[in-house]
C-alpha cells in the first residue's frame, strides 16, 4: 500500500504499470488531493505507468477539487508517460455526470475509458500495451 486512508487507497500494480485509487467515499480538500498527489509519485516514478481509478465506492465532484484537477494534477499527469486514465464504475452508472464533466478535460491529453472492474481494466491496459495473456 502507498497511501492508505479512510477515503482512498492509492497502489501501484506492477504486473499492469498502473497506479491503483481505490476511492472509499466523499471528501474534499487534502483529503481527496494527496491521494492524487501520490498517484502523481507513482506515475513519475514508473515510466509508462497508466491510471486506474475506482470510484465503485465514492467519488463526487467539489467544485474546488475539481478546479485544481484541471489547474494541477492534469497538468502534472500530461507531463508522465500516462497515456489512458480508466475509470471502474458501478453498473448503474450513478456518477456519470461527475465523471463526464472531467472526461472532457481529461481526452485533451489521455485516453479514457470505462470499465465495470478490475479484471476489465486489466484487459483493456494489457491490450494497450500489446500484450494478450493474463
Amino acid at each position: 500500500m502507498i497511501h492508505r486512508s479512510e477515503y482512498c487507497d492509492v497502489t501501484y500494480c506492477q504486473d499492469l504499470n498502473a497506479v491503483l485509487v481505490m476511492w472509499k467515499k466523499f471528501c474534499c480538500g487534502d483529503d481527496y488531493r494527496k491521494p492524487l498527489l501520490c498517484a502523481l509519485d507513482i506515475m513519475r516514478t514508473h515510466e509508462g505507468c497508466q491510471y486506474v481509478a475506482d470510484t465503485r465506492q465514492g467519488f463526487e465532484n467539489d467544485p474546488a477539487d475539481t478546479a485544481w484537477v484541471f489547474d494541477y494534477f492534469l497538468p502534472q499527469a500530461a507531463q508522465t508517460d500516462c497515456k489512458a486514465i480508466v475509470f471502474i464504475i458501478d453498473h448503474n452508472n450513478a456518477l456519470k455526470e461527475e465523471l463526464e464533466g472531467q472526461a472532457t478535460e481529461l481526452r485533451k491529453h489521455f485516453a479514457v475509458h470505462y470499465c465495470f472492474g478490475l479484471d476489465e481494466a486489466a484487459a483493456f491496459l494489457r491490450g494497450l500495451r500489446g500484450i494478450n495473456h493474463a
